[in-house]
């Protein structure tokens, strides 16, 4: 039975060498959401030179695209930190091509996969593009993510364009919790779908399920 790989271990090992070292590479991180964001940018902004990747065409509809793009934007300007915020024009043709045939499958299931990776290789090729030394995501700090897949799917694509992935479990070290702690001060919006119209149609049908429940 292959051992599972403990990916906050990794990532700790990793900053405990950049402190050892002085050295501050730069990292393209690929964003979400202001919420995951939060706890992660607090967790490795010392370490790192960032540059904030907003790439999600899974999200729907553009206006919640741009809600948390611009969400993503003042948590940066209230944090006080000196990082870049990028984005491609919003074109969601690329999930939805994706994702036929896939549509009522769930959150965790090959849609999800297929739409992890299509983000992690479009921020590899951006990394790329810009020079950086690393790339990762915010991703793994969500309860709801496989963190197992998503770490994989970035060593794997790392390999293809030359450039590191920084393997992590933001989750680690209360980072969820801390996450909604921050949230909290910032008076964020923590969306209650994970940002394609699948997933809304099956957060709502769960949020209706409970409610009756609930009675």
């Amino acid at each position: 039975m292959q051992q599972k790989v403990n990916y906050g271990r990794l990532l700790d090992e990793k900053l405990a060498e950049l402190k050892r070292s002085g050295d501050r590479p730069s990292l393209l991180l690929h964003a979400c959401c202001a919420p995951c964001s939060s706890h992660t940018l607090s967790y490795i902004a010392d370490f790192f030179r960032i540059t904030l990747y907003f790439y999600n065409p899974n999200i729907a509809p553009q206006s919640e695209y741009e809600f948390r793009r611009d969400e993503l934007k003042r948590l940066v300007r209230e944090m006080n930190l000196d990082i870049e915020v990028l984005e491609d024009a919003y074109d969601p043709e690329p999930f939805y091509q994706l994702a036929k045939g896939l549509e009522d499958l769930p959150e965790r299931g090959e849609r999800c996969q297929k739409c992890i990776e299509l983000r992690l290789r479009t921020s590899a090729a951006k990394a790329k593009q810009l020079g950086c030394d690393f790339f990762t995501t915010t991703l793994t700090i969500s309860p709801h993510k496989d963190c197992s897949f998503i770490n994989e799917c970035g060593g794997s694509i790392a390999q293809e364009f030359g450039v590191p992935y920084l393997f992590s479990d933001f989750k680690k070290h209360e980072g969820y919790k801390h996450s909604i702690e921050l949230s909290k001060q910032f008076n964020l919006y923590r969306q209650n779908y994970c940002g394609c119209v699948f997933s809304k149609i099956n957060s709502d049908k769960l949020r209706a399920e409970r409610a009756i429940q609930n009675g």
